[in-house]
């Protein structure tokens, strides 16, 4: 007989810092067998389904909410949730109708009420009659800020491996295997827990550079060197979530001595606050890179990316902070080109047709506290449904959403060489299929601003001949000592 498993999806990334919540009109809501339309679409869901199909699985569909990083989250989206896994998981666990479960999770998520939804999520689960000793496995984002009971209680949760995270729907199948392995052979792993007092802001924990270049070598020679180790996590993490588990974990699944887990958990954080200092880093200001970038353009060194961390979209800010705007238009660079999340504005340019000349006031409808609209005239050149196909399948984008993205309706307007991307969905800038959907072709820009930390440069890099990472005003700055904490964990890095 096929193995029955129970699959469902509860994912967002969320800033406590933010003044806006984050409703469950806000979450994309798959149901039942709708979860089964994610087959081939570059998602973990889908990668979950490869395995499930290959392996002749019989899937329990349950429910799969998902949200771009944003604000605290309401409860009534937990409740939600649970009430629909509940109703459909309960009973068969009752009956012992269910071998596995698989949950796609991200692991920052915060509600109100409860600041380690994921934790409380699989101790629910536990309670269940019936669920006490069936296999949870799974994914994580590597920027959850996981908790011990998460780990603990469950059998096999991986989390990316990359950052840019162009290994989601791989990770998926990597998690999905292991629980077959536990099917198969009814052996069922331990999960162990460790978290050094260390917390890093986005743009310290890319895969590419240190620390976390360094700790994701390491974790993978620990799976290569010990066989019954199915799994090292480096977890970097999520630095605008004040919660008590915030900051760096490490976990190990192992089918072996829990003695040699924990050992080797210790030498990954033992390395980890060794090197704390280099994943630290905080932005230049935008003004004193002017001059260089200026001097980039003049010399043909184009494009030149300017990179945001202060409003990363990907980390919960609007993308509608204003700074880096007013900086393009004021040097006027050759076809140079941003993207603003404004809906207002979007609208309002629905009445024009393209080449109409408009005045505006675009910008900080929800960042009013950190910037001002920049008011301009320009040119209406062209308006959209806002939706394209990921260029990139293994996209940052993908991990979220799949290949099929929808940034809402969208214009584009020209003040001068400055094209503006007006978006009505906040939506990450982490393919280039953003903008060349909408007639903006990157490769011929002199300067883009993005607002992004880290996750845009599996997009940007290629293209790029220089990039600057600048700070600015903005709600994710990577001067996590800005932050007024009240729950995070003390002592911990760089916190005094």
């Amino acid at each position: 007989m096929s193995n029955r498993v129970l699959v469902a999806g509860l994912f967002h990334e969320t800033h406590t810092f933010l003044e806006s919540s984050t409703p469950l009109s806000h979450f994309q809501q798959r149901l039942g067998k709708e979860l089964l339309d994610a087959r081939g679409d570059g998602s973990p869901l889908a990668g979950f389904l490869k395995v499930a199909d290959d392996a002749g699985w019989e899937v329990t569909p349950v429910i799969d909410l998902r949200a771009t990083p944003g604000g605290l989250v309401e409860d009534e989206v937990f409740s939600h949730f649970w009430t629909s896994f509940e109703k459909i998981g309960g009973p068969l666990l009752t009956q012992s109708e269910v071998d596995g479960i698989y949950l796609v999770l991200h692991g920052a998520m915060v509600t109100r009420s409860l600041p380690d939804v994921e934790g409380e999520l699989i101790s629910r689960i536990r309670q269940l009659p019936g669920a006490d000793s069936i296999p949870i496995c799974g994914i994580l984002d590597l920027h959850g800020n996981i908790s011990q009971r998460t780990i603990e209680q469950t059998q096999g949760l991986i989390a990316y491996r990359n950052n840019p995270h162009t290994d989601a729907c791989e990770t998926a199948e990597r998690a999905a295997r292991l629980l077959d392995r536990i099917l198969q052979t009814k052996q069922q792993p331990v999960s162990i827990w460790a978290q050094p007092p260390i917390m890093w802001p986005p743009t310290g924990t890319g895969t590419a550079d240190d620390p976390m270049k360094t700790l994701e070598s390491m974790a993978r020679e620990i799976e290569t060197s010990n066989e019954e180790i199915a799994a090292v996590n480096v977890m970097g993490g999520f630095s605008f979530a004040d919660t008590p588990d915030t900051g760096v974990t490490f976990a190990v699944v192992t089918f072996g001595k829990v003695e040699t887990a924990q050992s080797e958990l210790q030498r990954l954080v033992d390395w980890s606050i060794e090197h704390q200092a280099a994943g630290n880093k905080v932005d230049r200001p935008l003004a004193d890179c002017r001059n260089e970038i200026n001097t980039d353009v003049e010399a043909g060194r184009t494009p030149v990316i300017v990179v945001e961390p202060a409003d990363n979209i990907g980390g919960g800010a609007p993308g509608d902070t204003t700074e880096l705007l007013r900086f393009l238009l004021e040097e006027q660079f050759p076809n140079s080109a941003c993207v603003i999340n404004d809906p207002v504005s979007v609208s309002l340019l629905a009445a024009h047709q393209t080449g109409d000349p408009v005045t505006l006031s675009i910008g900080a409808r929800a960042s009013s506290s950190f910037c001002s609209p920049v008011e301009l005239e320009a040119e209406l050149v062209s308006v959209s449904d806002g939706k394209f196909d990921l260029e990139d399948p293994n996209s940052h984008l993908a991990s979220m959403y799949g290949i099929h993205i929808d940034m809402g309706p969208c214009a584009v307007v020209r003040s001068g060489e400055v094209s503006i991307l007006l978006t009505s969905k906040k939506t990450p800038p982490f393919d280039l299929g953003q903008l060349r959907s909408q007639g903006i072709i990157p490769e011929e820009c002199s300067v883009i601003g993005v607002k992004a930390a880290v996750a845009h440069r599996r997009a940007y890099d290629p293209i790029t001949a220089i990039t600057y990472t600048v700070g600015t005003a903005g709600p994710c700055s990577s001067d996590v000592t800005s932050f007024p904490w009240k729950y995070v964990r003390r002592p911990i890095y760089p916190l005094s």
